[in-house]
């Protein structure tokens, strides 16, 4: 018998439930049936298991097989294996059956409040047994390395290759909006050469170069340069301060519904047009998604009214223009 110290970390657990299936059904020919498998080879595994053991569990004879003392206590544990692999195995059929646990979700928080918001109350109020945990941010996270299921993204078209799905949601498409305070002051820019005369407010860190990429009624582009008085990835930020009349704004067109509605803001050039981004969801695989994955995006597809449909994940950034 090999000491203790040369024993493995622990014994095949197949061929301890083997083992059990002998145990129960007072031998090997039984057990066979039982299993389907050869009383040979289930003979073959036990004695695989009795020398890694370095015990033995089975006294065999020509008619008949007997259990030892330590085949006793060996099988009481393995009965014990038996009951926690069923609940394992129900554990994940549950899980499988029906939407439970936890996502980890990802959203820009000017989608999330403009669109988002309202899509996850109606989907956790169906929904029971879905935990949702929020990440509202701006930054493009690592959805695999940082362990998220489900990221929602905005990015301009054409679409590039890369290891994550994506399922796309809808559009968000982009306009220039002031406060009638501010135009009242400066006049209503006619030409993207006068718009140069008004403040303006940008989506993006101070650094960097800020563009608007107008293209007319004509379809010629007309990248509109600026320095804003405000830049920020905040969207909610950049809604407050057009709305005080700091500076015209580039802003998704249903984030600033309300308040065009409202007359608290007035669109600026609405004969010009900007790119229009594509709100989409990008996730690991589509294979093996649990129930609560997919009927989140089944409900962000019905939310943003798009039908669903696949391809490969692109760039995103937070939905708006510098």
């Amino acid at each position: 018998m090999p000491a203790a110290a040369d024993l493995p970390d622990f014994p095949d657990v197949t061929d301890m439930l083997l083992f059990a299936q002998v145990v129960e059904h007072g031998g090997y020919t039984a057990a066979a049936r039982a299993t389907g498998m050869q009383a040979s080879k289930l003979s073959r595994r036990v004695a695989e298991l009795e020398a890694q053991l370095g015990v033995r569990l089975l006294q065999r004879t020509t008619r008949s097989v007997t259990v030892t003392e330590i085949g006793q206590t060996l099988y009481r544990h393995c009965v014990a294996l038996q009951s926690e692999a069923r609940a394992a195995r129900e554990a994940v059929e549950r899980v499988r059956s029906a939407p439970q646990g936890v996502v980890r979700l990802s959203c820009p928080p000017g989608l999330l409040r403009s669109d988002v918001a309202a899509i996850l109350s109606r989907y956790l109020a169906e929904h029971p047994l879905v935990r949702i945990d929020l990440v509202a941010t701006n930054r493009r996270v690592n959805v695999v390395k940082e362990g998220f299921d489900i990221a929602i993204r905005v990015r301009r078209p054409p679409l590039d290759d890369s290891d994550l799905a994506v399922r796309p949601l809808g559009d968000s498409a982009m306009v220039l909006v002031a406060s009638p305070r501010l135009l009242a002051c400066y006049g209503h820019p006619a030409t993207v050469a006068a718009l140069a005369g008004l403040p303006t407010l940008g989506t993006a860190r101070m650094a960097d170069k800020h563009v608007w990429p107008l293209r007319g009624p004509g379809g010629a582009e007309v990248p509109f340069h600026h320095v804003p008085r405000l830049a920020t990835d905040d969207m909610s930020t950049l809604l407050h301060a057009a709305r005080d009349g700091a500076g015209v704004a580039c802003l998704p067109h249903n984030f600033v519904q309300r308040a065009l509605d409202e007359g608290a803001l007035i669109r600026v050039l609405p004969e010009f047009r900007l790119p229009v981004g594509i709100v989409h969801a990008v996730f690991p695989s589509r294979r093996g998604l649990v129930p609560a994955v997919r009927t989140l995006l089944d409900a962000l597809v019905r939310g943003f009214g798009t039908p669903a449909a696949g391809g490969r994940e692109g760039d995103a950034r937070a939905g708006a223009f510098r």
